[in-house]
């Protein structure tokens, strides 16, 4: 049986992401199986500060996808330990395939809402970075409830990040893009690095649902806040 992800009973009148089935192939059933428990985050056992055999850095990184940017990330920060979560089950298997032909030892990949992974697994002060890059934007108006960045799930973010640590979110969506800036530069905890939007770090790895927006003649928005 694949590996189920975690949900968070509380929030599933108001989840912030879509549901999606699908029949998963043998390769991906064989990733969950295989290497799931190589890789793989159980929220109901691990703590944090365990998650890798070096006392590494670590960033939080808020819906992987398919993996091409983590696998990215943990390539050029070798120093830095990456915690994906991710709560869609395709997308777990590719990245735990992606970092298994990589040999990575600086990932670790929770199946879990994020929400989850946050409450559960992050305690306070714990975190060097959280990336939310790219986030489902919700488009209609009466779902942007469901948004990720909003005022309550900023201030649990922001509360396990480490003094200095840095919360950097990208969307190509520009009222999201909007109302990013607005909920992030009103949290206490958080100040912005520019004077508004960031550029768009050379480093940042391009990842598919903003290759998508490009195509769709999108501006792309980087914001990146630190942890007073």
């Amino acid at each position: 049986m694949p590996h189920q992800p975690v949900l968070d009973p509380a929030d599933r009148g108001v989840r912030t992401f879509h549901g999606r089935s699908g029949r998963l192939g043998g390769a991906a059933h064989r990733a969950l199986a295989d290497l799931y428990p190589r890789y793989g985050v159980d929220l109901s056992t691990a703590r944090a500060s365990d998650l890798f055999d070096q006392d590494l850095p670590i960033v939080l990184e808020l819906g992987s996808g398919m993996g091409e940017a983590t696998v990215a990330m943990a390539q050029s920060e070798p120093d830095v330990g990456i915690l994906a979560a991710e709560v869609h089950t395709a997308g777990v298997a590719s990245l735990l395939r992606r970092v298994e032909a990589a040999k990575l030892p600086n990932v670790r990949v929770v199946h879990a809402d994020g929400v989850q992974v946050l409450r559960q697994l992050v305690p306070p002060d714990a975190l060097a970075g959280v990336r939310i890059w790219f986030p489902d934007p919700w488009p209609k108006a009466r779902h942007h409830k469901r948004r990720f960045v909003r005022p309550d799930l900023v201030g649990l973010t922001a509360s396990r990040l480490a003094p200095g640590g840095r919360l950097h979110a990208a969307t190509d969506w520009a009222d999201y893009a909007e109302q990013m800036l607005s909920v992030l530069s009103g949290d206490p905890r958080l100040a912005n690095e520019y004077a508004g939007f960031a550029p768009r770090p050379a480093w940042r790895p391009e990842t598919r649902f903003e290759r998508k927006g490009l195509r769709q003649g999108h501006a792309v928005r980087d914001l990146m806040f630190r942890r007073i």
